[in-house]
């Protein structure tokens, strides 16, 4: 099969499209025929990581048809359309996961938006409402509002009622990002963030704050309330994650740290996941795709996820 792959860590040049082996199909696995690829954030930070081995296949998060059945599954059978997630091996035209790690397809997902649902609306769900604890009656601030992450934010908490105030550059994108629901966007390049929260919010601060960059971490800090909520998630912005821990001592705020990863097969996780395809099939909820690149040119799809600044996810198709 083909598959985009690197040798050394780097930056999106070191990808390069090769012929590699074709994955075999465990007990536990399907073996699923890529038809999109959700380029995540994690992704860009693997890449610039030691490959396990050599040569490498990234990538978190892909759909397609189910083609193998491992002889232990029985829950999903060859035909079928999955959304799947795994630790690696997305960017390929053949992947092999736990049957336990996809999830069905309903009628009227399109299969790049099914590629890109799990991670971001599943850790969003998580963020927001169990750990985040977010109540219709209070104000959630969101960093880096027009990533994936940022626009399922933007949706869930539109549905809970809650009053968003969302974190974007540019023009086009903070449009976006009104349209889905976020009364107040902050221009990140124009205006200070935590002074105009601090505006918004007659003085008191955000109830809860959902950060995916990492180095704004300080920042999310002192736009929160008194006894205030920051749920952090991912790294977006590299570097290291260190903040100033007197500050919410004194103020009795709450800090969560959220990974995924060994997450997802969790019952009431793996649920939520399905619920929210279902909330998508039926026009409740949209996954935002910037834009589509062929496999082939995958280290042009990650320079442009990484540094473009685009409205939503990046996806592939082999």
């Amino acid at each position: 099969m083909k598959a985009a792959v690197y040798d050394n860590p780097g930056p999106p040049a070191v990808l390069r499209y090769a012929d590699v082996p074709d994955p075999t199909c465990g007990p536990e696995d399907v073996l699923i025929a890529v038809e999109a690829i959700s380029i995540e954030g994690g992704d860009l930070i693997n890449r610039r990581s030691t490959p396990q081995q050599t040569p490498w296949i990234v990538g978190y998060a892909a759909a397609g048809t189910v083609i193998s059945v491992g002889e232990n599954v029985r829950d999903r059978a060859v035909g079928e359309k999955v959304t799947a997630f795994d630790m690696h091996g997305s960017h390929a035209e053949l992947w092999s996961v736990p049957a336990s790690r996809t999830w069905l397809v309903p009628d009227g997902v399109d299969i790049s938006q099914a590629a890109a649902l799990p991670i971001s609306f599943g850790t969003v769900y998580h963020c927001l409402i169990t750990k985040g604890g977010l109540h219709e009656t209070e104000t959630v601030l969101i960093q880096a509002a027009a990533g994936g992450v940022g626009l399922a934010a933007i949706q869930l908490a539109r549905d809970i009622g809650a009053t968003v105030i969302a974190v974007a550059s540019g023009s086009e994108r903070q449009a976006g990002l009104s349209g889905l629901g976020a009364p107040h966007v902050i221009d990140r390049l124009e205006k200070d963030v935590v002074e105009e929260v601090l505006r918004l919010t007659g003085r008191k601060g955000a109830d809860l704050v959902i950060d995916p960059v990492g180095s704004t971490l300080q920042a999310s800090l002192s736009a929160l309330a008194p006894e205030g909520r920051l749920v952090f998630v991912g790294n977006a912005g590299g570097g290291s994650l260190n903040v100033d821990l007197w500050q919410p001592m004194q103020n009795n705020q709450t800090l969560h740290g959220v990974f995924m990863g060994p997450l997802f097969e969790r019952p009431a996780v793996y649920r939520t996941v399905s619920q929210l395809l279902e909330a998508v099939a039926e026009g409740r909820m949209e996954v935002v795709i910037d834009r589509v690149f062929p496999l082939h040119e995958a280290s042009k799809a990650h320079e442009y996820a990484q540094t473009a600044k685009p409205l939503g996810r990046v996806v592939m198709v082999p």
